[in-house]
């Protein structure tokens, strides 16, 4: 900072605090999913995740709002929450650099033409499969109509989701999907994701 001349952008503490955030967290996200740590307080919070369910951003984020709240007490509450609003800007992008596009998500498919679906997802995308027995129909005005089914559920990351839809909707323009965004997955025939 003394040997380079950065001019100042912005006086804004709003945008400081939100722009500063994002570039803290970009960089942050980048060490991290290239499986290194930043100051050593990761590896304690990942540790700790496995206690109590939280993520490792949560748990970075709360231990360090309360470093900030006492710092209060020296620099002022309204200090304070602009650190607060940085860091949490930092955890929200970091957590997206180290695992949104590689998001966990659960992909459900109920199509008439379910055989085909199977064959796409596990022959063509290598995905592992779960298969629920289940009905199809009862819509509004056909209530009485219905079928038996295969409900096809499977674990994909985000960018697959898009493909897989894709083409199931090739076979099955009227296939019904729904999907959840899923917090962990354990066991299974998943690739797995880096542990830091």
């Amino acid at each position: 900072m003394n040997v380079l001349n950065i001019p100042t952008v912005t006086n804004d503490k709003i945008l400081i605090a939100i722009f500063g955030g994002f570039l803290m967290g970009l960089s942050v996200g980048f060490v991290i999913k290239g499986g290194g740590v930043i100051d050593g307080f990761e590896v304690a919070a990942h540790y700790t995740y496995k206690k109590i369910g939280l993520s490792t951003g949560e748990i970075v984020l709360f231990a360090n709002s309360i470093i900030f709240l006492l710092a209060a007490f020296n620099f002022g509450i309204e200090a304070a929450m602009y650190s607060i609003l940085t860091y949490f800007t930092a955890v929200k992008t970091s957590d997206y650099v180290v695992d949104g596009f590689e998001e966990y998500t659960a992909l459900t498919i109920v199509s008439e033409k379910h055989e085909q679906v199977k064959e796409i997802i596990v022959k063509d995308f290598k995905k592992a499969i779960s298969v629920y027995k289940g009905e199809r129909g009862y819509l509004p005005k056909s209530f009485e109509v219905r079928h038996d089914c295969d409900i096809v559920m499977t674990i994909a990351t985000r960018l697959e989701v898009h493909r897989l839809k894709e083409s199931i909707s090739e076979v099955d323009p009227k296939a019904f999907f729904y999907s959840q965004r899923i917090k962990e997955v354990t066991g299974g025939v998943v690739k797995r994701k880096g542990h830091h």
